[in-house]
């Protein structure tokens, strides 16, 4: 049987660990289901994911300056030549493949500011460069939401109609896509695909009141939100900074996490505008590294999408900070719907109360995460056996026949 040739494909290696951890769990299915399989990657970072998952990688846009702001005519010229550039090359490596992939990351959703000629455009291209060329593109895990812009709705839901495969990480993601115009009828919910990740040891709370996980997020909110995003970030950083002085006050540690290089300079704001020695930042490079922080506390209260995950997977009580729909939505499937807080409109007091209250919980929640984790492991095991079904049916075929015998 000849090597299928996989390839990966987002904006990977460009400093979200979330879209890592998406592309670390699909790497692991492949290596484990399908091991011959010679895979290589379409993306954003190429040298990170090159140097750390071992895999050829190729630049995602020809033009280096492409999520710089174009003010200079010949920046604007060269994004404009980029954009001709980059449907050859998207075609051209399309075209080398048996199969790709879109592990998970939300890219069918416009929940933080983004434009259409960017990433929506480039998966347009990778879509219907696949079907043009038939080759099998996956839109695996995915996170959708309802998008108001008409460009970049265009581009999102002609780019999902192309795609050969398509599931997603939540049922308010698929029910976007219906609503988007999409025929949703054979596409499946499952976890999102980081729940597929190893698990860390969980430490039990003892003794005194011990570190909490502040997950934070240079947030300016949505795509809809650019009139006033300075004004939602401040809220946001002047609610989450006031919170994290109460829990001091508290003699409590707080350690602060981030999920994007971009977090960096909330984290150096919240530092500076506490000055305590009881507030320390996490240097996480991965995935792993946030479960070992957020396995490690007593609680975490987290902004980011997947820093989430990791505190849930973690088996820690969590509140989120939600910036979107897809936060509640994972909260809720976890079992900690009644823990979510408004991202535009951080309220110290009441973020203190709902937190004190998810502490005394605790051990229940404990128990409740427990048993959810369970289930989300057995649900992407039939994501993976889906999958490969779906997209490489000669060895499902040999795996059927190995498992008759």
């Amino acid at each position: 049987m000849t090597a299928a040739r996989v390839g990966v494909f987002g904006l990977l290696g460009s400093g979200n660990l979330g879209n890592d951890g998406s592309l670390e769990a699909v790497l692991g299915y492949l290596r484990a289901e399908h091991p011959e399989a010679v895979v290589d990657a379409l993306c954003g970072g190429p040298e990170v994911v090159a140097a750390r998952y071992g895999i050829p990688a190729t630049r995602l846009h020809w033009y280096r300056g492409e999520y710089r702001t174009a003010s200079r005519a010949g920046a604007i010229a060269g994004k404009g030549l980029g954009k001709l550039v980059d449907a050859v090359r998207t075609a051209a490596w399309v075209r080398r493949h048996d199969v790709v992939i879109v592990p998970g990351m939300g890219v069918l959703e416009a929940t933080l500011p983004l434009r259409p000629w960017g990433f929506p455009y480039s998966l347009f291209l990778l879509c219907a460069s696949g079907r043009l060329l038939r080759t099998r593109v996956a839109l695996v895990g995915v996170g959708a939401d309802a998008i108001s812009d008409r460009p970049t709705r265009a581009l999102v839901r002609g780019a999902a109609r192309l795609a050969a495969y398509r599931s997603y990480r939540d049922a308010l993601s698929r029910d976007a896509m219906r609503a988007m115009g999409v025929d949703t009828s054979r596409d499946e919910v499952y976890p999102d695909l980081a729940f597929a990740l190893p698990t860390p040891a969980a430490s039990a709370p003892s003794g005194p009141p011990g570190p909490v996980c502040v997950g934070v997020m240079d947030f300016h909110g949505g795509n809809d939100d650019r009139a006033r995003a300075e004004e939602i970030h401040r809220r946001y950083l002047d609610g989450t900074t006031r919170f994290v002085r109460a829990l001091v006050a508290d003699g409590r540690p707080v350690r602060l996490l981030t999920g994007d290089a971009c977090d960096a300079a909330v984290v150096a704001a919240i530092l500076d505008a506490v000055d305590s020695p009881l507030v320390t930042a996490a240097e996480a490079a991965s995935l792993a590294d946030l479960m070992k922080e957020t396995a490690a506390a007593d609680a975490v209260v987290a902004t980011r999408y997947h820093n989430l995950v990791c505190a849930l997977k973690a088996g820690t009580p969590t509140l989120a900070l939600s910036y979107a729909a897809k936060s509640d939505a994972l909260m809720e499937s976890m079992g900690l719907g009644a823990y979510c807080h408004p991202a535009r409109e951080v309220d110290a007091d009441r973020l203190l109360e709902q937190f004190r209250s998810l502490e005394g919980r605790s051990a229940e929640l404990r128990r409740t995460l427990a048993e959810r984790n369970l289930a989300a492991t057995r649900q992407l095991g039939d994501q993976f056996t889906a999958l490969t079904a779906a997209l490489f049916p000669a060895a499902d075929h040999v795996h059927t026949l190995r498992e008759a015998s």
